[in-house]
């Protein structure tokens, strides 16, 4: 499998908020760059994680308004965050352990690298998978 840091390398650039943004407005991003959570970034430093699942479970099901409700009040502060030493086995493990779809690649001095999704981990799988495959049809074949 190829190392994580291929994988941040191959993604365009991490979006983030902070955490006095709207949820209007991390909504926005969410749509317009076609993903399912945003990093919450104050001065820099990743103080926690806007998903999908929280608008749901903590704006649409609290009748909650997202124009007027700022990030810091339903983002996700305990987040879990990988490096750049990491397994993509391990990030799926971790993954399935904590119930997250996403995992912060923090830096040696905790600076935010990228951000995992699990579909990119599944993608990742499965193209390692194709390829063994394909070495063994063809090692049988000759």
């Amino acid at each position: 499998m190829r190392p994580l840091k291929q994988l941040i390398e191959a993604k365009r650039s991490t979006v983030s908020v902070g955490p006095d943004d709207t949820v209007l407005t991390a909504l926005t991003l969410l749509a317009q760059f076609d993903i399912g959570a945003l990093l919450v970034l104050e001065r820099g430093r990743l103080v926690g994680i806007f998903s999908e699942r929280d608008y749901a479970r903590k704006i649409v099901l609290k009748g909650k308004a997202s124009k007027d409700t700022p990030i810091r009040e339903i983002m996700s502060e305990k987040v879990s965050c990988v490096t750049l030493d990491q397994t993509v086995e391990e990030c799926m493990a971790l993954m399935t352990d904590k119930h997250v779809r996403h995992l912060p690649v923090l830096g040696a001095n905790q600076e935010v690298i990228g951000v995992l999704s699990i579909g990119d981990l599944v993608k990742e799988t499965i193209s390692e998978q194709k390829f063994t495959i394909e070495q063994l049809v063809s090692y049988i074949q000759n």
